[in-house]
Order: structure tokens, then sequence, then C-alpha cells
């Protein structure tokens, strides 16, 4: 019997050519249906730890089951629907409830969500330890019923039948690697060998704020701008190419399905996830997602596919006073300005282009033709309008703990009665617990319709056939640490770090610096309470530019000040208003007019929202201000090659900014800013000079 397993030359050469050809998706698996007449079907290569392989008409195929006979979920030349249906045949009820949970799985010594339990470094191996937390793991409030945020590994795929999981440590790409395949080894050797899908939020992007559940922040990725800035950019082509690239170094290490990306508009400039949005203007975002789809999944799901799970529908940028929904006195969701149907605009975008979940907010509109319940349970929202309206036919993946946590307008239902309703109104993953309990116990007692469980498991196992999963979930470790960050890859994701800065004003034709001039260059970043003073300050030259760096302000012909102000922490709100002016949110304004003062000053300002900063730049203050950029998440590289003229700036602006911080609050909470009337901006959206 001739096996074609996984061999580490073998892989090599797969990988290198899957993952780093600029040419189109390869095809999803040749399917019998597709075979054209006469040609015989063309054979996958199999990996496998395991399972034994089955020779049927001189071609191979997996045993997952063990019976030693070909079933229909294991051949690849059927479709996708069909092998689904004949392996839901096969799963009892436990394993398909255990299907329908996506949790949070850690490696050895990573404990993310808990308290440290030794100061040993991360492995590959498996964390075993069950997280049982009694407490919001976001906004470590008391929960009324404990739940377990992440199972121990083993116990999640032996005992709970998990097979969705979400990786939050930030390690090597080769570690990586090694912990998908030992996870996707321990999976195919269960009873129907189901193999495993490992999620994660993004991971390639510069960002002010990297927080679990949000973004993993700098990793050994290839780095790009913040989603802000891939918008700033107005590069279509790159953002592509983008997606694309990240596809390929997700792909190279196991994970096959990305938390991302947000298509909520940034219509409400007090909330603080503006900064994983890509602007406030519906067709704009919309374009993007698109790009940013098919670039992560080809124009369909592929066996070279990162699966999108595009997010919040149905928009969760218009929180009532900017407050977001993982707290209750952010639950509400607003829409003074009758904009509903505008925040649908990127959504429908991401649907054509062929999304493979979408995830519903937690809040709960009020004021609408909706009832005024979180999105997971509003059935008139996801499955109506989402899955009926809108003709959406993936994945509707609930976002993290809305059963347990964030049930809002349904605290008074037990939790066998919020599964219930979750049920009934669409949702087909639910995130947020490893255990399968209480869900299971919802469908032993007969309170739903079991056909609403195979439906989902139906959509669960499409999309793993599709991605051929089935046939190879396997990575070659030497070939992810060669695609990771490699240097080609870094240098289109410099190229975009450099056209996302906006050059925003240029009196007297301050920019590009004069060769020689002498440069005061501080980097700015205060937390909230932090002590006043200077930031970084920036004196090495290494011979890239053409001027001189100083190390005082006395010294200097110009000040290059970058400030990157910082808000508060999205899991550190309290409900108290979210102020926009730069003084609360870690800025020494004072300190920064005195400085600003000595010398004639080009100040950037790194945007994670659309901040005032009147404070600084007002009629009567601009005196000294020559020049203004705005970055989106960038390096100092990046924006010296703008000042200095070794870049030409082309970026616009992906919001509008507001002219005072009474602007800011009075803003409709669903209304774009640059609908908000000729009064109100600072900086207009799309604005951008260049040289």
């Amino acid at each position: 019997m001739k096996h074609i397993l996984l061999t580490s030359g073998l892989l090599i050469s797969l990988v290198l050519t899957a993952y780093t050809s600029k040419k189109p998706f390869p095809a999803s698996g040749t399917r019998l249906s597709e075979t054209p007449p006469g040609k015989a079907p063309k054979q996958p290569v199999l990996g496998t730890r395991s399972a034994k392989l089955i020779q049927a008409n001189g071609l191979s195929f997996k045993d997952l089951n063990q019976n030693g006979k070909l079933d229909s979920y294991e051949d690849w030349r059927l479709t996708p629907e069909e092998r689904s249906k004949d392996l839901m045949g096969q799963m009892s009820l436990e394993e398909k409830v255990g299907f329908m949970l996506i949790s949070t799985s850690r490696m050895k010594n990573d404990w993310s969500f808990g308290a440290p339990q030794n100061k040993d470094p991360i492995t590959s191996d498996f964390n075993e330890d069950d997280l049982l937390a009694s407490q919001n793991m976001f906004t470590r409030k008391p929960l009324p019923t404990a739940i377990m945020n992440a199972a121990g590994t083993t116990k999640a795929v032996t005992d709970f039948h998990l097979r969705h999981f979400i990786l939050r440590a930030n390690v090597s790409a080769r570690m990586t690697a090694e912990w998908t395949n030992k996870l996707q080894a321990l999976c195919e050797k269960q009873r129907l060998g189901i193999p495993a899908i490992v999620a994660s939020n993004p991971r390639n992007h510069v960002t002010n704020a990297a927080t679990i559940g949000t973004s993993v922040g700098k990793t050994v990725f290839s780095v790009w701008p913040g989603e802000l800035g891939l918008s700033a950019m107005r590069d279509l082509k790159l953002t592509r190419e983008f997606a694309d690239i990240a596809r390929q170094e997700w792909a190279a290490v196991g994970l096959r399905k990305g938390y991302m990306y947000m298509a909520d508009l940034s219509t409400e400039p007090r909330w603080q996830r503006i900064d994983g949005t890509f602007g406030e203007n519906a067709d704009w975002v919309a374009k993007m997602i698109t790009e940013i789809v098919l670039g992560f999944q080809g124009a369909s799901l592929s066996p070279a596919s990162v699966a999108m799970t595009t997010k919040h529908f149905p928009g969760g940028g218009a929180g009532k006073e900017g407050q977001d929904p993982h707290f209750e006195w952010g639950k509400q969701e607003v829409f003074p300005g009758k904009m509903f149907e505008n925040n649908l605009i990127p959504f429908k975008a991401a649907i054509k282009a062929g999304t493979s979940a979408i995830m519903p907010y937690y809040s709960m509109p009020v004021g609408t033709e909706y009832e005024p319940i979180a999105y997971a349970y509003n059935r008139a929202v996801i499955h109506d309008l989402l899955r009926v309206k809108l003709g959406f036919k993936g994945i509707i993946n609930s976002d993290t703990g809305p059963i347990e946590m964030m049930p809002w307008g349904a605290e008074n239902l037990s939790i066998q009665e919020r599964y219930k309703r979750t049920l009934e109104a669409g949702v087909n993953l639910y995130s947020g617990t490893a255990d399968p309990a209480n869900l299971l116990e919802t469908v032993k007692k007969g309170m739903v319709d079991r056909k609403l469980i195979d439906d989902s498991v139906l959509r669960l196992l499409e999309e793993k056939f599709k991605m051929g999963l089935f046939e190879n979930p396997y990575v070659d470790e030497d070939a992810a640490e060669r695609i990771v960050g490699s240097a080609k890859f870094q240098a289109r994701a410099d190229l975009a770090l450099r056209k996302s800065i906006v050059l925003l004003r240029n009196e007297t034709k301050t920019l590009p610096l004069k060769a020689a001039t002498k440069v005061y260059f501080e980097i700015y970043q205060k937390r909230v309470g932090a002590e006043a003073g200077p930031g970084e300050v920036y004196t090495t030259n290494e011979g890239k530019y053409p001027v001189t760096f100083v190390k005082t302000p006395e010294e200097a012909d110009v000040i290059l000040l970058w400030l990157r102000p910082s808000g508060r922490a999205l899991f550190g709100s309290d409900g108290s208003p979210l102020p926009l002016s730069l003084s609360k949110n870690g800025v020494d304004v004072n300190y920064i007019n005195t400085l600003m003062a000595k010398k004639p000053t080009v100040l950037a300002i790194n945007y994670t929202n659309p901040w005032v900063i009147d404070e600084l730049y007002s009629d009567t203050q601009k005196k000294n201000v020559k020049g203004i950029l705005a970055t989106f998440g960038t390096t100092p590289d990046a924006l010296l090659d703008i000042v200095t003229g070794k870049f030409k700036p082309t970026g616009k602006m992906p919001f509008t900014t507001p002219i005072s911080e009474t602007a800011a609050q009075q803003q409709k909470e669903d209304v774009p800013g640059y609908l908000e009337g000729a009064a109100y901006p600072l900086f207009k959206y799309d604005e951008g000079m260049n040289y």
C-alpha cells in the first residue's frame, strides 16, 4: 500500500509553493462533481499522524474513523455538503454540541485570562489546566454563575469534543506551528478523526492598545499599519496584498480562522474600539472589507484559505455616548440619525465576498423597529435580517460570552433559556465557554428542535471540508519559520506603513525638511495618571536621513513631536464620560505647549480615536505649528521618511476629527462626521496633502 504521508521534505516544497506563490488560490480540492469527463480526480496531499490510509481505484484516503472502509466523509472526491451530511450522521449528540463551542486554548505556561501559576516560559506543549472563572474575563466584575473560560487541552478534545479553539499566546512561529500540529494529532486519534480549527485575533498590526480579546499586538508576523492606517492608504490593491501575505503567514503556522475584521463604522468618536475599524465612510469600509475577505479566503474557501469572521453585526459603532457593550452601562446601541441601514453596507460587501462567518455584537438596539435585546438573542436581526433578507449562508458566531457574561435584555432568563433563545435566533457557534454541559442539557430536555443543532453542525463541518482540514491539517514547522515575518513580506508592510501617514498642514512649505536641518525628535506617550515630562528623544541617525538629530530643543532648528495619546483602556472602562481632549488622554498639554513655543514645530499625532487637539492647535496657539501629520499605527522610520522627503505623503483621513470637545460630545452616535455639518470638523474625512 502506498501511503501519502506528511513528511518534512514534501511539506517544505508544498508549503513554499502554496504559501509563497502569487498565483490565484488553488481550487478547494477536486470534487467528483467537478472532475471533467474522462479525467481522473487529482490526488490531494494527505497529512497523517495516526490514521491509516485506504486505497481505492488507485487513490488514497484517510481512514479517520478506523473502520477499515472508505466512508463518504473520508472521500475527498465528494462535495463538502455530501461529506458533512455523512459525518454528521455518525456524530453523537455530545459530539455535535461540543462542536458548537469555540473557546480559548492555552499552551503550557500560558496563563491568558488567569493568574500565573508559575514563571516558566511558554512551550508548545498542552496546558492541561481548566480555567474556571467567577468573574467576567473582560470586565473583572463578579459573575452570577461561574464559567469555564478554557479547558485543559486533552479534556477539551477528548471529553468535551471541542474542535474550535482561539489561540491568545504570542510566541514564535515555530512554537505556534508545533502546538497546532500537536493539537491536530490529538484530534486525529479520536473516534471520528475530526480536525480542529484554530482562530486568533489580529496579529499583523502596530497597535497602541493590544488587549486579549481585541488584538494580539506586536508579533513575529509581518508588521503593518493599524486598521485605520490600512484604510488611510487609500490603496485597495495593497490592502488585498496585505491580506494575502497575512494569510500565508497564518496558514504556515496552522492558524486557519481569523476573529476579524471589524466592519463596524467609526461614527461615534468616543468609542474605544475605533482603532479596529476602517473608518467612518460605509461605502469605503465596504471596499476595504471586500479586499480583506478576498485576500484571506480567496474567491471561495479552499485549502489555502484563512476563514474570516467579520464582526460585529449589525454594526457596533453607535453605542450610546461611545460606551462599549462589554459593560452593562454600554449595552444600548442608538440611532438618533436614523442611519441603521448605513451600518449594514460593509456587511453586505462581506457577504458578497464570501465571508465564512459573521459575529453579532453584545449591544441591544434601542429606538428601532427591533426588539431591545442583545443581537445574539435577536431573531429579527440575525435570522430575519442577516440570514433571510441579506442572504448570509455562513456561520453565525457569537461574540465571547453573551450567555453568561453579557446577556443584555435576557438577564432574567436562565442559562438554558438563553441557549434556547439564541439557538432559535440563529447562533451556530458559541464563544466564551469550554464546557458544553448547559448547551447539552438544553438540547436533551427538548427545549429546542434538534434540527437547529444539525443545521449548525453542517455549516461548521462544511467550512472544514472546504478548507481541506480533513485531508491535511498539519504544517511544516521549518517552513513556518521562513515564511512568517520574512524580509520580502516586511518590505511590503514597510511600504504600507509609509502610505498610511497623512499630511494635514504644511505652513510655509516647511516639509519636507531641508538637508542639514537640526531636528529635536521627541516621541511622547504617557499613560493616564503618569508623571509629566519628556518622552523618548530620538538621536540616532545612522546615516539614513539628511538631517541632524540633536538632544535638546534649544539646539534645534525644528522640533518634530510625535504624540501618542492613550485613552482609557477598553477593559478599564468604568462608565464615566469618554472625553477626546488630549489633556484627558495622556498628554501633558502644558509641557507640550511650552516645548512647541521654543522652536518651529512639526506635530505628528497618532490617532486611535478622532482626538480633539484645540489645547495645542487653535487660533491663538498654532503660531509655531508649521506642519501636522496623522499616523494610525506606524514606525519612527516611516514617519521620518515622510518628514525628510524620502517618501512623499499620500494618505487620506479615514474619519473626521471634531473641532472641540463640545462638538465631539454632541455628535450623533450613528452619523459619520462628514455629515455633521460644516462647523463640526477640524480635519475632514478624506483630507490629506502631498508634496
